[in-house]
């Protein structure tokens, strides 16, 4: 909790004194002036206690009613009514004040200074004062939170053993046989490629020698490879 300097709150205690013996004397200054137009301006045997009641009364209201002011501006609420009360009892107070001041504007002004310096002084103390809200410490800088993370690990799982491929045995093919070429189809062999060759300008091929000759395709190729140097 933090105190108050020394020299602040003895600004304090002078302020309150000067306020109770101002506030004092311009309150007794103001009663009595509105007890003396009070008095003379009633009928003859009023007690005085009237007069101290007008007085009491048109010093006091403005008062309660700066505070019923107060009051409803904290929540909010409507203050038209004291306010009106507060004019009507300054303006009653004000009006005895000039009432047995003498005529003239000096006379007007030194008797109204007591109730104007009453009213003041209750103004002063009674206002709400700013509030200076205390300016909050600058936040201290946050350093980065430093993590260090693990190393991961990661394991593969062993490679799927799979089993050799069992050799398979080699097949062999057996050679093909030596095909005879038969000599008595040489000359009627060389005879179609001639003719085809002649007939459409591109050789003959073992299939259709062998188609012509009604033979097999391999003994066709073999009598066309027997016959080569034919075109």
């Amino acid at each position: 909790m933090n105190r108050e300097p020394a020299g602040t709150r003895l600004e304090g205690l002078v302020l309150v004194l000067i306020l109770i013996v101002v506030g004092g004397s311009a309150g007794a200054a103001s009663f009595t002036h509105v007890h003396d137009w009070t008095m003379a301006n009633s009928p003859d045997n009023t007690p005085g206690w009237f007069g101290w009641a007008n007085a009491v009364i048109s010093e006091l209201v403005p008062i309660a009613a700066l505070l019923t002011i107060r009051r409803r501006r904290r929540i909010g609420a409507p203050i038209g009514y004291p306010m009106v009360l507060l004019i009507a009892a300054a303006g009653l107070s004000l009006a005895a004040q000039l009432a047995v001041a003498k005529p003239g504007p000096s006379g007007w002004l030194l008797s109204a200074v007591p109730a104007l310096a009453f009213m003041a002084l209750v103004k002063l103390v009674l206002a709400p004062a700013p509030t200076t809200q205390p300016m909050a410490p600058a936040p201290e800088p946050i350093e980065p939170i430093r993590v260090q993370a693990a190393e991961q690990v990661t394991t593969e799982p062993p490679a799927a053993i799979t089993p050799a491929p069992e050799p398979t045995p080699a097949v062999t093919v057996p050679a093909s046989e030596p095909v005879d070429v038969p000599a008595h189809l040489l000359p009627t062999a060389r005879f179609a490629a001639v003719q085809h060759e002649q007939a459409t300008g591109a050789p003959i091929t073992p299939a259709e020698l062998a188609d012509r000759l009604d033979v097999s395709t391999v003994i066709a190729g073999k009598l066309l490879t027997t016959i080569g140097g034919v075109r």
